[in-house]
């Protein structure tokens, strides 16, 4: 590669790089795990630079490569994990293969069917079959108990709509860190949607943590208008991250996705 090259090819990996680890931590369910993945697609790079397409657009390269690296270990499910970690592990064995990556591929990161079938090395038609395949087996295999802290009336109120359309329970919804914390005490969720700037200036990072201090393992799925101030890599981040505004399918599919394959990790403000 050529000197002029180089950079070029350091300032497109660069800005899309928080956006694969994103992807990889939401698919192994661990930051320390997916941010091994995305080292090791930045080495495969590093040493084998022709590894990495520059004729399908930097993002879809990027991924590509992740995918090559993820398929070539056999996309594994860890063992000796713990609480919430080890029952999403089993739940994760059953899964029909690939399903995950491609559902995470169109909603989480959003995608189009052309650009997952690139990365994955199928085809359209399989990856479609793949997304339906996989809304089906999450979204039927768990349901519970969701709390949402979001301080905007409307928003909130779309929220519980699809929360309640996908047939799970609303504890409630609380607009400040205090009330959040006092409503989980009331009824322990199973799952926490949550915004990070609430009504008060309070943060919605700091009321998880409080709720998660208290009550233990609950999955936690964030949602900002701003994503890349946590996908820093400089402290523990959250393993579902959906960006404002959002796209209901977006919605749907990371509540499945938590409450089937969760590994909380709190934050530090």
């Amino acid at each position: 590669m050529s000197k002029t090259a180089a950079p070029d090819l350091s300032a497109m990996i660069g800005s899309e790089l928080p956006y694969l680890r994103r992807y990889a931590r939401a698919l192994t369910g661990s930051q320390s795990t997916g941010d091994a993945y995305a080292l090791a697609t930045l080495e495969a790079i590093l040493e084998e630079p022709e590894l990495y397409e520059t004729g399908v657009g930097p993002r879809v390269a990027l991924f590509t490569v992740f995918h090559t690296i993820w398929q070539s270990s056999g996309a594994p499910v860890s063992e000796g994990e713990t609480g919430l970690a080890r029952a999403a592990q089993a739940h994760l064995a059953r899964l029909t293969p690939n399903t995950r990556e491609a559902l995470l591929l169109a909603t989480i990161e959003d995608f189009k069917p052309e650009e997952i079938a690139t990365i994955m090395r199928s085809d359209v038609d399989e990856v479609m079959h793949l997304i339906n395949r996989a809304r089906s087996d999450m979204e039927d295999s768990v349901s519970g108990r969701v709390m949402i802290i979001e301080d905007e009336a409307i928003i909130a109120l779309d929220l519980q709509s699809i929360v309640a359309d996908m047939g799970h329970a609303i504890t409630g919804v609380a607009r400040t860190r205090d009330a959040a914390v006092a409503l989980a005490g009331i009824e322990r969720p199973d799952l926490i949607l949550a915004d990070i700037q609430l009504a008060d200036k309070s943060s919605g990072i700091d009321a998880v943590n409080d709720i998660l201090s208290a009550g233990g393992d609950i999955p936690v799925i964030f949602i900002t208008a701003f994503p890349e101030r946590l996908l820093t890599g400089e402290r523990p981040e959250p393993a579902f991250l959906i960006s404002k505004p959002y796209r209901e399918d977006q919605v749907r599919s990371a509540i499945s996705q938590a409450m089937f394959f969760s590994s909380t990790e709190t934050l530090h403000a």
